[in-house]
């Protein structure tokens, strides 16, 4: 099985919930938590939903341990 991305016109890259719980190292359920808790963007087309790369990236930033020799 060989998913593909697609760009939108914005060249904004969406992924499927699967490829960003694979890229996460999560469930697919974990993921659509977190969509629906708004914790991750996403846009829904039918009862399929996309997650913006921009978004997923966002989401990997914001919850970043920061390292021990940054803090000192």
């Amino acid at each position: 099985m060989n998913s593909t991305v697609e760009p939108l016109g914005d060249d904004e890259l969406m992924l499927t919930v699967a490829e960003v719980a694979r890229q996460l190292r999560v469930s697919k359920m974990t993921v659509y938590r977190w969509v629906h808790s708004g914790e991750i963007g996403a846009s829904r087309f039918g009862n399929i939903y996309r997650i913006p790369h921009s978004a997923v990236h966002k989401y990997r930033e914001s919850h970043r341990i920061p390292n021990q020799r940054e803090g000192k």
